[in-house]
């Protein structure tokens, strides 16, 4: 494949172009992980069950699914440096969405925000993944996804403790237990109080997000183009490819990362839920546990790829790793905090019960899963690539239906016996890492 930069030789200047993108990279990863402070704050503002508080993460991802070949067409048209500028302007008017939803406490408008901000992330994420991937060697694509990565999950870090300070810093102690016992009167001022508290933060974060618009728009980031490639190694002398549905690894690699999404949202955002439910402090910050062991998986994928280890094989690692971790969750201790009084009672950050601390150590087993499905996904495209990315893109609607599934179980069971659903999602991977990604025919 020949990959082409406005006036530049092939990969000589891809320094800036990583900066500009890995800023982008950091504010979805801000915007996406703030859904695990928001689904336990609203489950208390809105009164919600387990399942519906899950609808805040469907609206969310679906957007990938409904608005991705929508984006992959204005792409097309406005090329990858104004389709993120228009991007960031959408995050931002889904953020100004936040502010009447607040004040009306009216759960639908909550979720228009959140399909808004969702949408503004899907080009987004349908720029800068395929950006990344042909902006230097295929055979290192994976080691720079996951510096990408470093800055989305260290986003992810930051987001949920950024949202705890601003918005509950005057609430320390609030959780759905506590808001429930509470008589009517007092309860709904509680409630309201809570909700007003969302305003400041997003009108700021609507306002950030216009001035890097501009700034990106102004900026030296160049257009790359994927060119047709009339000799893929991998294919028969003659045969032409039509269609992105003629490539069964892109297909399998879809949904595969249809799969991964829906664990990592599952390890990302029930983690606050699950927890607030066992009476765990702060329920709100942490997914931070869960993203600080993603950015633990990114760098010591950094260090591997491709110099120790293959993309698939960090890729069958990962899903093996993610099927042990989601039987520990289920079948260990809620009572006992011993695991997560090893893995980090010793730095003095407050222990969780040992269930909780499994959720979070998902974050490791999840890390290197999209850095390695994306290069193995998108290998030999040609012209296909732009389409094939808005592909797998739409795979990103995993994080909106197999949590929902995680919350009918929940409420059919018990948070925990939910877990067992990431298993065969994790098996799944597993086969498109030790056979799926080589497939090149439909009838091999």
């Amino acid at each position: 494949m020949e990959t082409t930069m406005s006036d530049q030789p092939q990969y000589r200047s891809s320094v800036v172009p990583m900066m500009i993108i890995g800023t982008l990279f950091f504010i979805f990863g801000f915007v996406t992980w703030l859904n695990g402070a928001l689904i336990p704050f609203l489950q208390i503002v809105c009164e919600l069950n387990e399942t519906q508080a899950l609808f805040i993460a469907f609206a969310f991802y679906i957007a990938y699914t409904v608005m991705a070949l929508p984006m992959a067409f204005i792409l097309e048209r406005t090329g990858y440096k104004k389709g993120m500028a228009l991007g960031l302007l959408l995050i931002a008017v889904g953020s100004l969405v936040f502010i009447p939803a607040a004040y009306s406490q009216q759960f639908v408008v909550f979720l228009l925000a959140q399909f808004v901000v969702g949408t503004g992330l899907t080009i987004l994420q349908t720029a800068s993944n395929p950006y990344i991937v042909h902006i230097g060697p295929q055979e290192s694509a994976a080691a720079r996804i996951s510096i990408m990565g470093l800055l989305n999950k260290g986003a992810g870090v930051a987001a949920p403790i950024v949202f705890t300070a601003l918005v509950m810093g005057d609430f320390e102690g609030v959780t759905a237990k506590t808001v429930e016992v509470l008589g009517a009167a007092e309860k709904a001022a509680q409630i309201e109080a809570l909700s007003n508290a969302l305003v400041m933060p997003y009108l700021g974060m609507a306002i950030a997000l216009v001035v890097l618009m501009v700034g990106l728009l102004y900026s030296p980031l160049p257009d790359i183009e994927f060119e047709d490639d009339d000799s893929l190694a991998d294919l028969a002398e003659g045969d032409a490819k039509t269609s992105v549905t003629q490539f069964p690894h892109l297909i399998l690699g879809a949904i595969a990362l249809f799969f991964y999404v829906g664990v990592e949202v599952i390890a990302g955002d029930t983690i606050g839920l699950f927890g607030s439910k066992l009476g765990v402090a702060n329920a709100t910050s942490l997914t931070s546990y869960t993203m600080a062991f993603m950015v633990l998986g990114y760098l010591l994928g950094l260090a591997l790829i491709p110099r120790v280890i293959k993309q698939d094989q960090a890729l069958t690692f990962s899903a093996v790793l993610g099927i042990i971790l989601s039987l520990a969750v289920v079948f260990s201790s809620h009572e006992s905090t011993a695991v997560s009084a090893v893995a980090w009672g010793w730095l003095g950050f407050p222990e969780m019960p040992n269930t909780v601390a499994y959720v979070a150590l998902l974050g490791f087993a999840n890390a290197m899963v999209w850095p390695a499905i994306w290069p193995l996904a998108l290998a030999n495209l040609g012209k296909f690539t732009a389409k094939g990315s808005a592909l797998l893109i739409m795979g990103i609607a995993g994080g909106a239906v197999i949590p929902m599934i995680y919350g009918l179980f929940a409420d059919l069971f018990t948070n925990q016996q939910a877990y067992l659903m990431m298993i065969p999602c994790y098996l799944y991977i597993l086969h498109f890492a030790l056979s799926g990604h080589k497939k090149r025919q439909w009838k091999s």
